[in-house]
């Protein structure tokens, strides 16, 4: 047996990129699968877009490159990134809004900065901020949940409104994003930011009948569905804890601070824990092995940085969910982190 001297870190069980790749996959079953339970199986077909042109735009790029093609996209990377991007947008947003995502993903976040390994910032996020700054109208316009349609929506109804902006009977995608109550619906967060702009409190938001018709449970068990996939992750050690617990206690411990100091114009720990992307973001995309902070306290540090920025965002900023940005913030970071919580070198002065 051969004996190989190799610096830290060192696994027990070595795990190739394409093991990791198809491990995060599988744990983002739970939470795919519950947002199409409940806003229908439009993101399915995002799903299909994206990947198609992740794996595309990829080969075209290593060819340029004079890559290896079939090696590299085996690693499954690229699929990660397409389908982060695809559930990150609304299920019936058209079908040119996963395209330029990912194409700008793949491209010039991932590719240009040198392939895997080598760019400084999360892909999807990257992809996700270019899309909500170009194209808000777009990026912002959620199905009500099934039960709340005004019209029955098949299959091929959504299929078609993403590629032509309207259903099979004629409906536009605006007329479907009002509930059967006439109310139009939003994200919770969305909800929230949008009432306490014209002047609403907290207590009077959560109690009116628009936030109780919205999404929020939707929403709620859609958290679950990616808190569940992340405890396996977390469980099978392809993720490590510092950086989702840090996240989320950091995200406890500001959120609470801040409804504490004003709870009429803050959300609830609660709220912000189970609310937009947070436990999408904790598990899937902060623990990104790339544009992470590399050491112990740099990751606990990392996360907490991330949930600081993500609650001040929220409370403050003009976006509602701010975990795009305050990953691509933290992404900015990470150097600097690093190389101040670089641990002692054994036998060096202290």
């Amino acid at each position: 047996m051969a004996f190989i001297n190799a610096s830290s870190p060192h696994q027990r069980t070595y795990r190739s990129t394409t093991q990791i790749m198809l491990w995060v996959m599988a744990c983002l079953i739970p939470g795919i699968a519950i947002q199409s339970y409940f806003f229908g199986f439009a993101n399915l077909i995002q799903i299909s877009i994206a990947v198609i042109v992740a794996l595309l735009a990829e080969a075209i790029i290593l060819k340029i490159r004079k890559r290896p093609i079939i090696n590299t996209l085996k690693d499954g990377s690229a699929l990660v990134t397409g389908i982060l991007i695809a559930i990150a947008i609304p299920p019936l947003a058209p079908w040119w809004v996963a395209v330029i995502g990912t194409l700008f993903a793949i491209i010039f976040v991932k590719q240009l900065y040198g392939g895997l390994g080598q760019n400084i910032f999360n892909p999807a996020m990257a992809a996700y901020v270019l899309l909500l700054i170009s194209f808000p109208v777009q990026m912002t316009t959620w199905l009500p949940m099934e039960s709340l349609h005004p019209f029955s929506i098949s299959f091929m109804d959504q299929l078609n409104a993403v590629f032509t902006g309207h259903t099979l009977d004629g409906y536009t995608v605006s007329q479907l994003t009002v509930s059967i109550d006439g109310l139009t619906m939003a994200t919770p967060l969305d909800t929230v930011k949008n009432s306490l702009k014209a002047g609403l409190t907290t207590t009077e938001i959560f109690d009116s009948a628009i936030f109780n018709a919205s999404s929020s449970q939707a929403i709620l068990w859609v958290n679950i569905g990616f808190l569940i996939g992340g405890a396996v992750l977390l469980a099978k050690r392809i993720i490590l804890w510092m950086i989702p617990i840090s996240f989320l206690a950091g995200v406890t411990i500001f959120s609470f601070i801040a409804y504490a100091y004003q709870p009429d114009l803050n959300g609830s720990p609660m709220f912000h824990l189970f609310s937009g992307a947070t436990m999408l973001g904790a598990f899937f995309i902060l623990t990104d092995p790339v544009s992470a902070a590399t050491t112990v306290k740099g990751r606990i540090i990392f996360g907490l940085l991330i949930a600081f920025l993500m609650v001040l965002i929220r409370n403050v900023g003009g976006y509602p969910d701010a975990i795009a940005f305050a990953v691509l913030l933290g992404n900015m970071c990470v150097p600097l982190i690093d190389y101040y919580t670089q641990p002692k070198v054994y036998g060096g002065r202290a």
